[in-house]
């Protein structure tokens, strides 16, 4: 599996997944929405925080998290 390590552990960063989309909300400076899409971004169902799972809502945690430690935030 691909993926990216921090806080430990090595995070499936699939494009429009929960670490994808909890990073992406930290690139654009949004605030914390957990939520992923089960395919590709904004071209399937969109799965919404009371739908998720725990570890589904840890990984969109971790990869808010993530982006905010690195620092990569979208120049306007």
């Amino acid at each position: 599996m691909k993926g990216i390590e921090f806080d430990g552990k090595v995070w499936d960063d699939r494009h429009g997944g929960p670490f994808d989309r909890g990073a992406s909300d930290s690139y654009y400076r949004r605030g914390i929405d957990p939520h992923f899409y089960i395919g590709s971004t904004y071209q399937s169902p969109r799965v919404e925080e009371d739908g998720m799972t725990n570890e589904e809502l840890e990984a969109y945690q971790a990869g808010y998290r993530y982006n905010e430690s690195e620092g990569h935030y979208k120049e306007w």
